[in-house]
């Protein structure tokens, strides 16, 4: 389902792994498959390119599988589409939204009550229109019953081989995946390509500190160690930073040293344990298990995907 704007790495994902021709030598299922707009003709995409668009909303009326592309624009989704995605769940079939197409889902009012997922750009704004619907920024998918949501960009390859999976079986899946010259599944979620810059503090107070920490988190920063630093009590220190900062010291610290352990593994090739000692985690189980549970993968996994070539 495409409308105006449409993401064209969105719409070339579904049709490589639904509307792609058969392939004699894999032995894959061919699909009934068409791209429909509200209004068919021409479609204008998101990076200044033009679709033409032959089928309208009533050829996908009675689809067994509904997939929604992102617009740019995508909190004014068409009001046509809304409405079929909203019957298309009611009769039964199933509804996949990538990326930014969650909010139509949204509008539709099928995000009630569900998991859901989208963009980690628009995780917090998904959240807030919608405060009935449990919006998770971490991963790369979400079914909740006839539900798929997808993250961003490539997540739609993820969900789609899902869906995929899901319906045709495991094999199925992995020769669509060896003939797109991808992997048939990907360990983590998206909380690995989130960009999460460095927290600014405007506390007179506790902006020399924080600074002060983040040069030295091998150190042994305990609360009364950290309260020494800036003159104050424990108890006082600990309350005043919680005010400025809306975390607690140990959080704060622990998402700085998750921080810089990653710095290290994109930009080094020492051992795993180096990294923990250099960034204060002691040894590399303490990082694997604050790491994993901060970044959804392991130091190792992240490293294979994002160390950056001296």
């Amino acid at each position: 389902m495409v409308q105006d704007g449409a993401e064209p790495f969105g719409l070339g994902s579904i049709c490589e792994v639904w509307g792609e021709p058969y392939h004699p030598e894999d032995d894959n299922p061919v699909f009934d498959f068409v791209v429909a707009t509200p209004r068919p003709g021409r479609v204008r995409g998101a990076t200044g390119y033009d679709l033409h668009v032959e089928h309208s909303l009533a050829d996908a009326a009675d689809a067994d599988l509904v997939c929604l592309i992102p617009k740019r624009d995508y909190r004014e989704p068409s009001p046509e589409v809304v409405e079929l995605v909203r019957a298309a769940h009611d009769r039964g079939a199933q509804v996949f939204a990538h990326c930014t197409a969650a909010f139509i889902l949204g509008e539709a009012g099928l995000l009630d009550g569900r998991r859901a997922t989208t963009h980690w750009r628009h995780v917090d704004e998904l959240a807030a229109r919608h405060p009935e619907a449990d919006i998770d920024g971490n991963v790369l998918y979400v079914q909740d019953g006839p539900v798929v949501t997808g993250a961003g960009s490539a997540a739609g390859l993820d969900a789609a081989l899902h869906v995929m999976r899901q319906h045709f079986g495991a094999r199925v899946a992995a020769t669509t995946a060896r003939r797109m010259v991808v992997p048939p599944h990907r360990d983590g979620g998206q909380a690995q390509f989130i960009a999460r810059p460095v927290p600014v503090c405007e506390s007179e107070a506790l902006a020399p500190l924080l600074a002060w920490i983040s040069a030295n988190l091998a150190e042994d920063l305990d609360v009364e160690t950290l309260a020494r630093q800036v003159h104050m009590s424990g108890r006082t220190f600990a309350r005043r930073f919680k005010e400025e900062t809306g975390t607690t010291p140990y959080s704060w610290i622990l998402g700085e040293r998750v921080r810089a352990a990653q710095e290290l593994l994109e930009q080094t090739d020492h051992s795993i344990d180096w990294v923990a000692a250099e960034v204060g985690f002691g040894n590399a189980a303490t990082l694997r298990h604050h790491f994993g549970r901060a970044r959804g993968v392991s130091p190792q996994e992240y490293r294979r995907t994002f160390r950056t070539p001296a």
